[in-house]
């Protein structure tokens, strides 16, 4: 099979579930100009994948807007590092269950069966070379370089977006908007202020940052953290001619439980909405705790490098700037680098998104929902927002009620209310239904009075028979 086979196949599929029929929903019109149904924030595969999920159900009044270039949505050619995805080569996500839009339905249109049998994981360059592909032969309606910078509630069910497109600012209006941000949409990277209050910037960077690896060729780095990105970083940073990597984790062993891998076949990613509160919290409580380990590839490729180096019971207790480098002191000793790289996760909080800025003081918190019990209360997790199960913000005042309405977050953010669904791509074929049945039938509800008195009023004669029938009754009994 060929690419071009295959999107013959897809287009076929499509039209036998009559993929984007006729739009259903009631246009809004206001002074300002269009109104878009749904505008969703971010471009990558999430936002691809609810864009898709939405036409498949005949919501077509919509807008995908994403602040990087085309074709370079998400962090896949930005800053991941990894050589591959973390997640199995065979879970299904943003395909919404039509097999030839799957990724191996694309990769076997290139390389074959045996080529799909060959790989262990998914490369990370061709996930995106998927993505974009994806997005081209479904015609998914993008707009990119462009910026959103505040939500402005206008009346309840309507919101001004502002934006900047290409570095101008205008506005679009809304009535739903989903936050389709990725990892760090619900909040930022985190750098420890130890950190960040001791040392120039040019010494340090997150993981997360563009980094130019050129102006470190041959130089010493240390990374701080014990995760798969850690030595993502560690791996590449080597191959990039750095000299030495050294990881340091305060942990005394090496995590090896990966909480995701029994997720996926437990039906916990897709039933986790509906477990209680307390459950719920103690579920990402104990998820945290273990964190994700690098995969066994990784941490190989990592470790083969003679100039890798692990520093086991290592947390950083002090870093100060020495001379052109930092000095990190652990419980183990003092070394010199010529740079670090962060690699400590993010901080959850919806104060922290300056396009929430006009309505976070509304937004509800877990701390706001739930104690949680002393052992396991953590303020990262009491910081999340608490969500709907369709990940619709919930307001903790009436104020605050009629403007969070319409406003959707499918980012990482989503993690202790809807588990894994929108924060890892096993959770994608489960949370995307989940939130486009949450939008579409807001969106009937929004306009529930006019769409019950169409009903009641309906009366198109569709039956067209006569009785008796004009031709001679043969029914009369003799």
């Amino acid at each position: 099979m060929s690419l071009e086979t295959l999107n013959k196949r897809v287009q076929s599929d499509l039209a036998y579930l009559n993929y984007r029929g006729p739009n259903w929903v009631r246009p809004k019109t206001h002074a300002e100009g269009h109104v878009f149904d749904v505008v969703i924030v971010g471009g990558g595969q999430s936002g691809l994948g609810i864009a898709f999920g939405l036409l498949r159900e005949r919501v077509s009044n919509i807008l995908v807007i994403d602040e990087n270039k085309e074709g370079l949505e998400g962090p896949w050619e930005t800053y991941a590092r990894m050589v591959t995805l973390r997640t199995p080569k065979h879970l299904t996500s943003i395909d919404l269950g039509v097999p030839s839009l799957t990724f191996r339905s694309w990769w076997e249109a290139q390389f074959g069966v045996e080529g799909w049998e060959k790989i262990d994981k998914i490369p990370r360059g061709d996930w995106m070379n998927y993505l974009r592909w994806y997005r081209q032969t479904l015609q998914l309606p993008v707009q990119n370089e462009v910026k959103l910078t505040l939500i402005e509630p206008l009346e309840k069910g309507l919101h001004r977006l502002h934006i900047k497109k290409k570095g101008a600012s205008s506005s679009l209006l809304a009535r739903k908007v989903i936050l389709a941000t990725g990892i760090q949409g619900g909040g930022e990277w985190h750098v420890p202020p130890m950190i960040s209050d001791n040392l120039p910037s040019h010494l340090y960077a997150h993981t997360s940052s563009l980094i130019d690896f050129d102006s470190l060729e041959g130089k010493k780095v240390a990374i701080l953290g014990g995760g798969a990105s850690a030595f993502d970083n560690a791996h590449y940073a080597l191959s990039q001619g750095i000299a030495e990597a050294h990881v340091f984790v305060r942990r005394q062993k090496m995590q090896r439980i990966n909480p995701i891998r029994q997720m996926e076949v437990s039906g916990m990613i897709e039933h986790f909405p509906a477990l209680s509160d307390k459950d719920k919290y103690a579920g990402i409580a104990h998820f945290f705790q273990h964190n994700q380990p690098p995969t066994n590839d990784t941490f190989n490729r990592a470790s083969s490098w003679s100039g890798f180096h692990l520093h086991l019971s290592s947390p950083w207790v002090k870093v100060t700037e020495k001379g052109k480098q930092a000095e990190i002191t652990t419980p183990k000793g003092n070394y010199l680098f010529d740079f670090l790289f962060i690699s400590t996760g993010l901080l959850t909080d919806p104060k922290l998104r300056p396009e929430l800025h006009l309505l976070e003081k509304h937004i509800a918190r877990w701390k706001d929902c739930y104690a949680a019990p002393a052992e396991i209360a953590a303020p990262t997790l009491d910081a999340h927002p608490y969500l709907s199960p369709g990940f619709a913000f919930i307001s903790r005042d009436k104020e605050g009620e009629p403007l969070l309405h319409g406003i959707y977050s499918f980012n990482y953010a989503a993690l202790i209310s809807c588990g894994l669904s929108a924060s890892a791509l096993s959770g994608m074929r489960y949370g995307i239904p989940r939130i486009v049945t949450a939008i579409t039938d807001e969106l009937f509800l929004d306009d529930k009075d006019a769409n019950l008195k169409d009903f009641f009023e309906y009366d198109v004669e569709e039956f067209t028979g006569e009785w008796p029938v004009n031709q001679e009754d043969t029914s009369e009994v003799i």
